[in-house]
């Protein structure tokens, strides 16, 4: 099988195309022919040995989601059978033609769905909505910040609030994708163009004062004091990236009179165990509604895996609005 692996730490041009054979399903794993992946900014620091792989996963093939079809599966695995159409996420290895994964973190895809949008959608709906459901125990009626409304998990947030009944105030750096933001339910969006970003004052006037519910920071850096702000009483604050950088100025007295409750979430390093129970939940509650159309897939392009370098620049040029896809033809 064709894989695309990392020569070397460094930036897209450091990725080569390489042959190696076909892994073996465990017990209880299915082997996937991978047809599409989309691309994550972990994928770009793990190519820039900045964010090593978990143990068990691939340490020189990134990609952390696929869609494709069951190739075959292991003699205990009951699930899924070969020709089946499936989608999920795995710790690495997804810039492979074939991987193997346990039956149990694997979806099966969406209705009407080709492989592009299916790759497009675990890394961003379950992250959002682990974030937000699971996590932060959003609620119809509140109210959300999210931070890079126009990324990946930004948009996939958007319209799962939606779904939900739940208001979204969206920040971002460039009113050009700011305004594909309605599209997705957001019904207020603040551009954030200075150093450090000033967006407080503007989410407590589009929220009567009150401020927001949750907020899903995808960001980080300077954006935690100006979100500690934006919070109404009670808050919970997500914090899921850190492009901005990785440390803040924090005002404990605000974070004490609010009451607000400040978490750290990541998917790539849990155990096996909890990824599996983020896949069941969400076949439960995600797939009926990407089935009805509820919820949906935001793709910026799609390219082959040949331009898969330069979907990696176009993706670190924060040019991008929802996910770049890349495909096995």
């Amino acid at each position: 099988m064709k894989v695309v692996r990392i020569t070397k730490p460094g930036g897209p041009e450091v990725l080569a195309f390489d042959e190696r054979p076909e892994p073996v399903p465990g017990p209880h794993d299915v082997q996937v022919r991978v047809r599409a992946s989309a691309l994550n900014r972990a994928d770009l620091l793990q190519v820039r040995g900045a964010y090593p792989p978990p143990p068990d996963a691939p340490q020189d093939v990134p990609g952390l989601e696929y869609a494709g079809e069951v190739v075959a599966v292991g003699p205990r695995a009951r699930k899924f059978q070969p020709g089946d159409r499936v989608m999920g996420l795995v710790g690495g290895g997804a810039w492979s033609e074939v991987l193997t994964t346990h039956e149990r973190e694997v979806l099966r895809m969406p209705q009407g769905l080709d492989f592009a949008d299916a790759a497009a959608l675990p890394e961003a709906y379950l992250t959002a909505y682990d974030a937000l459901v699971l996590q932060a125990d959003l609620r119809p009626g509140e109210t959300v910040l999210v931070h890079a409304v126009a990324s990946g998990v930004g948009s996939a947030a958007a319209l799962l609030c939606r779904a939900m009944g739940v208001r979204v105030v969206g920040t971002g750096r460039s009113a050009q994708k700011l305004a594909r933001a309605s599209e997705w339910g957001v019904g207020h969006t603040v551009l954030c163009e200075s150093n450090p970003p000033v967006f407080a004052d503007a989410v407590l006037a589009a929220t009567g004062g009150r401020g927001a519910d949750v907020c899903l920071d995808l960001v980080g850096g300077a954006y935690l004091p100006e979100s500690v702000k934006a919070m109404a009483p009670r808050g919970r604050l997500m914090q899921v990236g850190s492009v901005a950088g990785a440390r803040a100025e924090l005002d404990l007295g605000l974070v004490m009179r609010k009451r607000l409750t400040l978490t750290g979430t990541v998917l790539r390093s849990r155990p096996a165990e909890e990824k599996m129970l983020l896949t069941q939940v969400a076949e439960r509650q995600l797939l009926p509604l990407f089935d009805s159309g509820a919820l949906k897939a935001v793709v910026d392009a799609v390219l082959p895996m040949t331009e898969l370098r330069s979907g990696l620049e176009r993706m670190a040029g924060n040019g991008t609005v929802g996910k770049i896809v890349v495909r096995w033809d």
